[in-house]
Protein backbone atom coordinates (compact mmCIF):
# COMPACT_ATOMS: atom_id res chain seq x y z
CA UNK A 1 0.00 0.00 0.00
CA UNK A 2 1.54 3.47 -0.64
CA UNK A 3 1.38 6.34 1.66
CA UNK A 4 0.96 10.02 0.98
CA UNK A 5 1.71 13.26 2.47
CA UNK A 6 -1.46 15.57 3.60
CA UNK A 7 0.11 18.54 2.07
CA UNK A 8 0.00 16.90 -1.28
CA UNK A 9 -1.58 13.50 -2.06
CA UNK A 10 0.64 13.36 -5.50
CA UNK A 11 3.96 12.39 -2.82
CA UNK A 12 3.45 8.63 -2.35
CA UNK A 13 5.50 6.24 -0.71
CA UNK A 14 5.69 2.80 0.67
CA UNK A 15 5.48 2.05 4.43
CA UNK A 16 8.70 1.12 4.76
CA UNK A 17 9.77 4.85 3.39
CA UNK A 18 6.40 6.15 5.54
CA UNK A 19 7.81 4.88 8.66
CA UNK A 20 11.44 5.09 8.39
CA UNK A 21 11.15 8.72 7.17
CA UNK A 22 8.42 9.68 9.60
CA UNK A 23 7.81 12.81 7.83
CA UNK A 24 6.84 13.55 4.12
CA UNK A 25 9.54 15.90 2.71
CA UNK A 26 7.29 18.90 2.27
CA UNK A 27 6.00 18.66 6.17
CA UNK A 28 3.18 17.15 5.64
CA UNK A 29 1.96 13.53 7.42
CA UNK A 30 1.52 10.52 6.10
CA UNK A 31 -1.96 8.56 5.43
CA UNK A 32 -2.59 5.17 3.81
CA UNK A 33 -3.89 5.61 0.15
CA UNK A 34 -7.18 3.09 1.04
CA UNK A 35 -9.08 2.29 4.38
CA UNK A 36 -9.92 -1.20 3.98
CA UNK A 37 -13.92 -2.07 5.45
CA UNK A 38 -13.74 -4.96 7.13
CA UNK A 39 -16.63 -7.69 6.12
CA UNK A 40 -19.90 -8.03 8.05
CA UNK A 41 -18.91 -11.44 9.34
CA UNK A 42 -15.65 -10.12 11.39
CA UNK A 43 -18.40 -7.78 13.73
CA UNK A 44 -20.92 -10.80 13.97
CA UNK A 45 -18.03 -13.00 15.60
CA UNK A 46 -15.51 -10.10 17.16
CA UNK A 47 -17.22 -10.70 20.39
CA UNK A 48 -15.85 -14.33 20.19
CA UNK A 49 -12.13 -13.22 19.09
CA UNK A 50 -9.20 -12.53 21.93
CA UNK A 51 -7.37 -9.06 21.51
CA UNK A 52 -4.39 -10.80 19.14
CA UNK A 53 -7.02 -12.14 16.82
CA UNK A 54 -8.76 -8.46 16.38
CA UNK A 55 -5.86 -6.97 16.45
CA UNK A 56 -4.06 -9.17 13.21
CA UNK A 57 -6.95 -9.01 11.04
CA UNK A 58 -7.00 -5.13 11.54
CA UNK A 59 -3.12 -4.91 11.24
CA UNK A 60 -3.72 -7.11 7.57
CA UNK A 61 -5.63 -4.36 6.47
CA UNK A 62 -2.94 -1.97 6.75
CA UNK A 63 0.29 -3.79 6.42
CA UNK A 64 -0.22 -7.29 5.04
CA UNK A 65 1.16 -5.92 1.69
CA UNK A 66 4.58 -4.63 2.71
CA UNK A 67 4.64 -7.14 5.97
CA UNK A 68 5.16 -10.99 5.55
CA UNK A 69 1.90 -12.37 7.30
CA UNK A 70 4.15 -14.59 9.63
CA UNK A 71 5.98 -11.67 10.56
CA UNK A 72 2.91 -9.18 11.46
CA UNK A 73 1.69 -12.04 13.33
CA UNK A 74 4.69 -12.34 15.27
CA UNK A 75 4.87 -8.38 15.77
CA UNK A 76 1.19 -8.30 16.83
CA UNK A 77 1.49 -10.99 19.46
CA UNK A 78 4.56 -9.59 20.60
CA UNK A 79 2.83 -6.14 20.56
CA UNK A 80 0.00 -7.39 22.91
CA UNK A 81 1.67 -9.28 25.50
CA UNK A 82 -1.24 -7.47 28.25
CA UNK A 83 -4.39 -7.19 28.31
CA UNK A 84 -6.52 -3.88 27.66
CA UNK A 85 -10.21 -4.39 29.69
CA UNK A 86 -13.31 -2.91 29.68
CA UNK A 87 -14.77 -1.78 33.20
CA UNK A 88 -18.36 -1.13 33.64
CA UNK A 89 -17.60 2.24 36.17
CA UNK A 90 -21.20 3.20 36.24
CA UNK A 91 -24.75 2.55 34.61
CA UNK A 92 -23.97 2.72 31.00
CA UNK A 93 -20.44 4.07 31.40
CA UNK A 94 -17.28 2.03 31.36
CA UNK A 95 -13.61 2.54 31.32
CA UNK A 96 -11.21 1.31 28.70
CA UNK A 97 -8.29 0.56 30.77
CA UNK A 98 -5.33 0.86 28.55
CA UNK A 99 -2.38 1.37 31.19
CA UNK A 100 -2.03 -2.29 31.96
CA UNK A 101 1.34 -1.97 29.56
CA UNK A 102 5.37 -2.21 30.64
CA UNK A 103 5.03 2.12 31.29
CA UNK A 104 1.23 2.00 32.76
CA UNK A 105 -0.37 3.99 29.82
CA UNK A 106 -2.08 3.47 26.47
CA UNK A 107 1.29 4.48 24.38
CA UNK A 108 2.51 1.33 25.29
CA UNK A 109 0.93 -0.33 22.19
CA UNK A 110 1.57 1.99 19.58
CA UNK A 111 5.04 2.48 20.36
CA UNK A 112 6.22 -1.04 20.68
CA UNK A 113 4.21 -1.68 17.57
CA UNK A 114 6.29 0.62 15.70
CA UNK A 115 9.69 -0.49 17.37
CA UNK A 116 9.38 -4.15 15.64
CA UNK A 117 8.23 -2.64 12.68
CA UNK A 118 10.68 -0.30 12.06
CA UNK A 119 13.14 -3.20 13.52
CA UNK A 120 11.92 -5.21 10.41
CA UNK A 121 12.39 -2.90 8.24
CA UNK A 122 16.32 -2.28 9.19
CA UNK A 123 16.79 -6.15 9.50
CA UNK A 124 15.14 -5.96 5.61
CA UNK A 125 17.48 -3.30 4.48
CA UNK A 126 20.28 -4.85 6.04
CA UNK A 127 22.45 -1.53 6.36
CA UNK A 128 24.74 -0.83 8.80
CA UNK A 129 23.28 2.55 9.72
CA UNK A 130 21.70 3.66 12.72
CA UNK A 131 18.63 4.76 12.81
CA UNK A 132 17.90 7.62 15.20
CA UNK A 133 14.65 7.75 16.64
CA UNK A 134 13.52 11.66 17.44
CA UNK A 135 10.41 12.00 20.35
CA UNK A 136 8.64 14.86 21.54
CA UNK A 137 6.77 14.46 24.66
CA UNK A 138 4.76 15.98 26.95
CA UNK A 139 4.34 12.63 29.61
CA UNK A 140 3.57 9.43 28.42
CA UNK A 141 4.60 9.01 25.11
CA UNK A 142 8.32 9.69 25.77
CA UNK A 143 7.83 6.77 28.42
CA UNK A 144 6.57 4.52 25.84
CA UNK A 145 9.06 5.37 23.24
CA UNK A 146 11.88 4.76 25.28
CA UNK A 147 10.97 1.44 26.67
CA UNK A 148 9.42 0.27 23.53
CA UNK A 149 12.29 1.09 21.40
CA UNK A 150 15.10 -0.20 24.72
CA UNK A 151 17.75 -2.24 23.12
CA UNK A 152 16.71 -2.81 20.09
CA UNK A 153 19.61 -3.46 17.54
CA UNK A 154 20.46 -0.18 14.85
CA UNK A 155 18.02 2.31 16.82
CA UNK A 156 19.45 5.12 19.23
CA UNK A 157 15.94 7.55 20.88
CA UNK A 158 15.99 10.90 21.64
CA UNK A 159 13.31 11.56 24.31
CA UNK A 160 12.91 15.92 24.27
CA UNK A 161 10.53 16.77 27.16
CA UNK A 162 9.79 20.14 28.41
CA UNK A 163 11.59 20.53 31.50
CA UNK A 164 9.43 20.75 34.81
CA UNK A 165 6.08 19.95 33.12
CA UNK A 166 6.06 16.21 33.20
CA UNK A 167 5.63 14.40 36.32
CA UNK A 168 8.58 13.03 38.71
CA UNK A 169 7.34 9.36 37.72
CA UNK A 170 6.94 10.04 33.81
CA UNK A 171 9.96 11.64 33.99
CA UNK A 172 12.07 8.89 36.05
CA UNK A 173 10.76 6.40 33.02
CA UNK A 174 12.61 7.57 30.11
CA UNK A 175 15.80 9.21 32.04
CA UNK A 176 16.72 6.23 34.33
CA UNK A 177 17.13 3.57 31.04
CA UNK A 178 20.03 4.43 29.55
CA UNK A 179 21.60 2.12 27.04
CA UNK A 180 20.51 3.58 23.07
CA UNK A 181 17.71 6.19 24.87
CA UNK A 182 19.08 9.16 25.87
CA UNK A 183 17.13 12.17 27.36
CA UNK A 184 16.95 15.61 26.67
CA UNK A 185 15.47 18.36 28.98
CA UNK A 186 13.93 21.06 26.81
CA UNK A 187 13.86 24.44 28.61
CA UNK A 188 10.48 24.90 27.06
CA UNK A 189 7.33 23.79 26.59
CA UNK A 190 5.80 20.97 24.66
CA UNK A 191 5.15 22.66 21.86
CA UNK A 192 8.57 23.92 21.40
CA UNK A 193 9.90 20.10 21.83
CA UNK A 194 7.36 19.24 18.91
CA UNK A 195 9.15 21.96 16.62
CA UNK A 196 12.21 21.39 17.00
CA UNK A 197 11.48 17.27 16.23
CA UNK A 198 9.08 18.68 13.16
CA UNK A 199 12.07 21.21 12.34
CA UNK A 200 15.16 18.66 12.47
CA UNK A 201 13.19 16.22 9.85
CA UNK A 202 13.25 19.17 7.34
CA UNK A 203 17.13 20.36 7.80
CA UNK A 204 18.88 19.23 5.13
CA UNK A 205 22.19 19.15 6.53
CA UNK A 206 21.20 17.12 9.68
CA UNK A 207 19.54 14.87 7.51
CA UNK A 208 22.68 14.04 5.39
CA UNK A 209 24.30 13.11 8.51
CA UNK A 210 21.40 11.24 10.23
CA UNK A 211 18.91 9.32 9.27
CA UNK A 212 15.91 10.66 11.43
CA UNK A 213 12.75 9.26 12.38
CA UNK A 214 9.76 9.83 14.71
CA UNK A 215 8.03 7.72 17.21
CA UNK A 216 5.58 10.51 18.03
CA UNK A 217 2.01 9.53 16.40
CA UNK A 218 2.73 12.17 13.12
CA UNK A 219 4.68 8.27 12.27
CA UNK A 220 1.68 6.03 10.83
CA UNK A 221 3.03 2.70 12.14
CA UNK A 222 2.73 4.20 15.88
CA UNK A 223 -0.74 5.97 15.28
CA UNK A 224 -2.22 3.62 13.11
CA UNK A 225 -1.85 0.13 16.18
CA UNK A 226 -4.02 2.52 18.54
CA UNK A 227 -6.98 1.18 16.17
CA UNK A 228 -6.38 -2.40 18.22
CA UNK A 229 -7.88 -1.51 21.37
CA UNK A 230 -11.21 0.39 19.62
CA UNK A 231 -12.18 -2.68 17.83
CA UNK A 232 -10.99 -4.82 21.16
CA UNK A 233 -13.45 -2.40 23.15
CA UNK A 234 -15.94 -3.26 20.91
CA UNK A 235 -15.80 -6.95 21.19
CA UNK A 236 -15.94 -6.35 24.78
CA UNK A 237 -18.86 -4.24 25.36
CA UNK A 238 -20.85 -7.06 22.81
CA UNK A 239 -20.08 -9.47 25.59
CA UNK A 240 -20.95 -7.31 28.50
CA UNK A 241 -24.55 -6.84 26.54
CA UNK A 242 -25.14 -10.31 24.63
CA UNK A 243 -28.82 -9.15 23.99
CA UNK A 244 -28.36 -5.97 22.23
CA UNK A 245 -27.38 -6.43 18.29
CA UNK A 246 -25.36 -4.44 15.95
CA UNK A 247 -27.74 -2.07 15.23
CA UNK A 248 -29.16 -2.14 18.40
CA UNK A 249 -25.60 -0.67 20.35
CA UNK A 250 -25.17 3.15 20.54
CA UNK A 251 -21.95 3.23 21.13
CA UNK A 252 -20.30 6.56 21.92
CA UNK A 253 -16.63 6.68 22.49
CA UNK A 254 -14.63 9.48 24.43
CA UNK A 255 -10.88 10.01 23.95
CA UNK A 256 -8.96 12.11 26.31
CA UNK A 257 -6.78 14.49 23.59
CA UNK A 258 -3.90 16.34 23.22
CA UNK A 259 -1.95 15.48 20.02
CA UNK A 260 -4.90 13.92 18.39
CA UNK A 261 -3.14 10.66 17.02
CA UNK A 262 -5.47 8.37 19.67
CA UNK A 263 -8.91 9.59 18.40
CA UNK A 264 -7.66 9.93 14.77
CA UNK A 265 -7.02 6.33 15.32
CA UNK A 266 -11.03 5.78 16.44
CA UNK A 267 -11.68 7.52 13.17
CA UNK A 268 -9.85 5.16 11.13
CA UNK A 269 -11.38 2.10 13.17
CA UNK A 270 -14.73 3.65 12.15
CA UNK A 271 -14.18 3.61 8.69
CA UNK A 272 -13.30 0.46 8.52
CA UNK A 273 -16.69 -0.58 9.89
CA UNK A 274 -16.49 -0.52 13.42
CA UNK A 275 -19.99 0.58 14.92
CA UNK A 276 -19.59 3.93 16.76
CA UNK A 277 -22.25 5.85 16.62
CA UNK A 278 -20.08 8.85 17.87
CA UNK A 279 -16.98 10.14 19.12
CA UNK A 280 -16.16 12.81 21.95
CA UNK A 281 -13.03 14.68 22.17
CA UNK A 282 -12.18 15.30 25.47
CA UNK A 283 -9.62 18.45 26.22
CA UNK A 284 -8.34 20.39 29.17
CA UNK A 285 -7.75 24.13 28.56
CA UNK A 286 -6.25 23.56 25.86
CA UNK A 287 -8.97 23.80 24.00
CA UNK A 288 -8.16 24.34 20.09
CA UNK A 289 -10.20 21.33 18.30
CA UNK A 290 -12.94 22.73 20.45
CA UNK A 291 -13.04 26.13 18.90
CA UNK A 292 -12.70 24.84 15.56
CA UNK A 293 -15.82 22.56 15.95
CA UNK A 294 -17.57 25.79 17.30
CA UNK A 295 -16.53 28.25 14.62
CA UNK A 296 -15.17 26.30 11.71
CA UNK A 297 -11.68 28.30 12.00
CA UNK A 298 -8.54 26.61 13.34
CA UNK A 299 -6.15 28.72 15.74
CA UNK A 300 -3.29 27.10 17.65
CA UNK A 301 -2.34 28.57 20.22
CA UNK A 302 0.21 28.29 23.26
CA UNK A 303 -0.23 25.60 25.20
CA UNK A 304 -1.10 26.18 28.90
CA UNK A 305 -0.37 24.08 31.83
CA UNK A 306 -2.61 22.12 33.48
CA UNK A 307 -3.24 19.01 35.78
CA UNK A 308 -3.75 16.61 33.10
CA UNK A 309 -0.34 17.62 31.56
CA UNK A 310 -0.45 15.16 28.62
CA UNK A 311 -3.09 16.82 27.04
CA UNK A 312 -1.68 20.19 27.14
CA UNK A 313 -0.91 20.61 22.99
CA UNK A 314 -1.67 24.06 21.99
CA UNK A 315 -1.53 23.01 18.17
CA UNK A 316 -1.95 18.93 17.72
CA UNK A 317 -0.22 17.63 14.63
CA UNK A 318 -2.87 15.04 14.24
CA UNK A 319 -5.98 17.79 13.23
CA UNK A 320 -4.57 17.67 9.63
CA UNK A 321 -5.26 13.82 9.65
CA UNK A 322 -8.43 14.71 10.86
CA UNK A 323 -8.83 17.17 7.99
CA UNK A 324 -7.35 15.04 5.64
CA UNK A 325 -9.78 12.02 6.05
CA UNK A 326 -13.21 14.07 6.12
CA UNK A 327 -12.05 16.04 2.95
CA UNK A 328 -11.54 19.49 5.02
CA UNK A 329 -15.61 19.70 5.83
CA UNK A 330 -16.30 21.05 9.03
CA UNK A 331 -19.92 19.73 8.69
CA UNK A 332 -18.42 16.37 8.67
CA UNK A 333 -15.89 16.15 11.52
CA UNK A 334 -18.27 18.20 13.50
CA UNK A 335 -21.26 15.62 12.36
CA UNK A 336 -18.91 12.74 13.72
CA UNK A 337 -17.18 14.09 16.70
CA UNK A 338 -18.20 16.72 19.74
CA UNK A 339 -15.98 18.40 22.06
CA UNK A 340 -15.12 19.22 25.79
CA UNK A 341 -13.02 20.83 27.71
CA UNK A 342 -12.98 21.18 31.44
CA UNK A 343 -10.47 22.93 34.00
CA UNK A 344 -8.52 22.07 36.72
CA UNK A 345 -11.16 22.22 39.65
CA UNK A 346 -13.73 20.26 37.24
CA UNK A 347 -11.43 17.47 36.53
CA UNK A 348 -10.31 17.27 40.24
CA UNK A 349 -14.10 17.35 41.11
CA UNK A 350 -14.83 14.74 38.44
CA UNK A 351 -11.71 12.16 39.89
CA UNK A 352 -13.68 13.02 43.72
CA UNK A 353 -16.73 12.42 42.33
CA UNK A 354 -16.27 8.69 40.49
CA UNK A 355 -13.97 7.67 43.29
CA UNK A 356 -16.88 8.36 45.75
CA UNK A 357 -19.64 7.10 43.90
CA UNK A 358 -18.04 3.92 42.34
CA UNK A 359 -14.86 3.35 44.07
CA UNK A 360 -13.11 4.35 41.27
CA UNK A 361 -9.82 6.12 40.77
CA UNK A 362 -9.18 8.23 37.48
CA UNK A 363 -6.67 9.56 36.23
CA UNK A 364 -7.15 13.64 35.27
CA UNK A 365 -6.85 12.36 31.39
CA UNK A 366 -9.29 9.68 32.21
CA UNK A 367 -11.17 12.24 34.48
CA UNK A 368 -12.33 14.23 31.32
CA UNK A 369 -13.47 11.51 28.90
CA UNK A 370 -15.80 10.23 32.43
CA UNK A 371 -17.04 14.10 32.70
CA UNK A 372 -18.16 13.58 28.76
CA UNK A 373 -19.81 11.08 29.09
CA UNK A 374 -21.44 11.92 32.10
CA UNK A 375 -22.83 14.78 30.77
CA UNK A 376 -23.10 14.22 27.26
CA UNK A 377 -24.89 10.32 26.87
CA UNK A 378 -28.47 9.90 25.61
CA UNK A 379 -30.67 7.65 26.69
CA UNK A 380 -29.43 3.89 25.07
CA UNK A 381 -26.35 4.93 24.44
CA UNK A 382 -23.59 2.73 26.18
CA UNK A 383 -20.27 5.02 26.83
CA UNK A 384 -16.87 4.05 26.45
CA UNK A 385 -14.05 6.66 27.74
CA UNK A 386 -10.47 5.97 27.39
CA UNK A 387 -8.23 5.46 30.45
CA UNK A 388 -5.41 6.11 29.32
CA UNK A 389 -3.02 6.21 32.31
CA UNK A 390 -2.70 4.56 36.18
CA UNK A 391 -3.29 7.31 38.00
CA UNK A 392 -0.21 6.74 40.08
CA UNK A 393 1.36 8.23 36.74
CA UNK A 394 0.39 11.50 38.21
CA UNK A 395 0.30 10.37 42.48
CA UNK A 396 1.06 13.90 43.68
CA UNK A 397 -1.61 15.62 42.06
CA UNK A 398 -4.19 12.60 42.65
CA UNK A 399 -3.04 12.35 45.92
CA UNK A 400 -3.43 16.19 46.96
CA UNK A 401 -7.21 15.64 45.21
CA UNK A 402 -8.42 12.61 46.99
CA UNK A 403 -6.30 13.36 49.70
CA UNK A 404 -4.75 9.95 50.79
CA UNK A 405 -2.10 7.84 49.02
CA UNK A 406 -2.28 6.41 45.94
CA UNK A 407 -1.10 2.62 45.72
CA UNK A 408 2.17 2.88 43.58
CA UNK A 409 2.76 -0.23 41.00
CA UNK A 410 5.79 -2.43 41.52
CA UNK A 411 6.32 -0.94 37.32
CA UNK A 412 6.46 2.11 38.32
CA UNK A 413 8.35 1.84 41.26
CA UNK A 414 10.89 0.19 39.78
CA UNK A 415 11.73 2.83 37.41
CA UNK A 416 11.64 5.64 40.52
CA UNK A 417 14.53 3.63 41.88
CA UNK A 418 16.87 4.39 38.63
CA UNK A 419 19.07 7.45 38.42
CA UNK A 420 18.51 10.20 36.20
CA UNK A 421 20.29 11.18 33.37
CA UNK A 422 19.40 13.65 30.92
CA UNK A 423 20.80 16.06 28.88
CA UNK A 424 19.88 20.49 29.22
CA UNK A 425 18.88 21.79 26.33
CA UNK A 426 17.21 25.42 25.20
CA UNK A 427 14.31 25.79 23.19
CA UNK A 428 16.22 27.05 20.31
CA UNK A 429 17.08 24.92 17.18
CA UNK A 430 20.76 25.58 16.64
CA UNK A 431 21.54 24.44 19.82
CA UNK A 432 19.68 21.13 19.28
CA UNK A 433 21.08 20.72 15.92
CA UNK A 434 24.97 21.27 17.03
CA UNK A 435 23.82 18.93 19.43
CA UNK A 436 22.75 16.21 17.16
CA UNK A 437 25.37 17.08 14.51
CA UNK A 438 28.06 16.23 17.50
CA UNK A 439 26.82 12.74 18.34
Amino acid sequence: MKYYSTNNPGIQVSLEEAVVKGLADDKGLFMPEKIKKLPDEFFETIGTLSFQEIALEVAKAFFDEDIEVDALEKIVNDTLNFDTPLVKVEKDIYSLELFHGPTLAFKDIGARFMSRVLAYFIQKQAKNELVNVLVATSGDTGSAVANGFLGVEGIHVYVLYPKGKVSKIQESQFTTLGKNITALEVDGTFDDCQRLVKTAFLDKELNEKMRLTSANSINVARFLPQAFYYFYAYSQLRSMNPKLGIDELETVICVPSGNFGNITAGLFAKKMGLPVKRFIAANNRNDIFLKYLQTGTYTPKPSVVTIANAMDVGDPSNFVRILDLYNHSHAEIAAEISGVSYTDEEIADGIRACLSKNSYLLDPHGACGYLALKEGLTEDEKGIFLETAHPAKFAETVEEIIGKKVEIPQKLQKFMKGKKQSIELGADFDGFKEFLMGR
